[in-house]
């Protein structure tokens, strides 16, 4: 059974913790309402069931280590194209380790694995459409010849009716983001839509982003 401690931090992390860095989005989510590109998917979503997907993906159930890399909050809102939150849609999130590997046994990369990283995510969007992710910052990783793929996360969103949606989140202030053919196939216009926003930092001392999902009604 998990530790009754950080179940509950976890609950109030993801119910209530979320609130200041989701309020802090509140007036801009609310004037938001082209829906947040789409993009693939990729081949990298997890294939492996695994145990532990609650939304602390820096700590593995049973493990006493921490992942490695720099720790990171990710918080935002599910909203609909006219502002208005989204209670109870599926927030899937899943990303390579702080080393540019996923936990995927067709990824070819040969940097380490992290048994510490959990790299899978998904928990349910709050009443107020809020989320909350504590994670690491994930390393680059080469995807082609002269390619390196930016540090980014994987979405996929899904709420009876509404339009599934598939993204990826970047990470302000990277390089790789100007040169990274995924991104750059995408209107000016709406890459900023694919690029969290830096907001003051968790209580706890770390890093905190925002990223909005807007779906579109089916």
């Amino acid at each position: 059974m998990p530790d009754p401690t950080r179940r509950d931090v976890l609950r109030a992390g993801l119910h209530t913790g979320v609130a200041g860095a989701a309020a802090a989005a509140g007036t801009r989510a609310s004037a938001q309402t082209t829906p947040t590109p789409s993009e693939v998917a990729g081949p990298f979503y997890p294939v492996v069931m695994q145990k532990d997907r609650d939304f602390d993906l820096t700590r593995v159930e049973g493990r006493d280590a921490a992942a490695l890399g720099t720790p990171v909050w990710i918080a935002g809102r599910v909203i609909d194209t006219d502002g208005q939150p989204i209670a109870d849609a599926t927030v899937d999130l899943w990303q390579a380790n702080a080393a540019g590997r996923y936990r995927h046994p067709h990824d070819p990369n040969d940097a380490p694995l992290d048994p510490n990283f959990q790299g899978w995510a998904i928990v349910p969007s709050g009443d107020d459409g809020g989320f909350r992710f504590k994670t690491i910052i994930p390393g680059a990783y080469p995807a082609a010849r002269g390619w390196d793929r930016p540090p980014h996360l994987h979405f996929k969103v899904t709420r009876r009716g509404y339009v599934e949606l598939t993204t990826q989140m970047y990470f302000p202030g990277e390089a790789l983001n100007d040169v990274d053919r995924l991104l750059l196939r995408h209107p000016e216009e709406d890459r900023p839509r694919m690029i969290a926003r830096a907001v003051d930092d968790a209580e706890d001392g770390t890093a905190q982003l925002v990223f909005d999902l807007v779906l579109q009604p089916a």
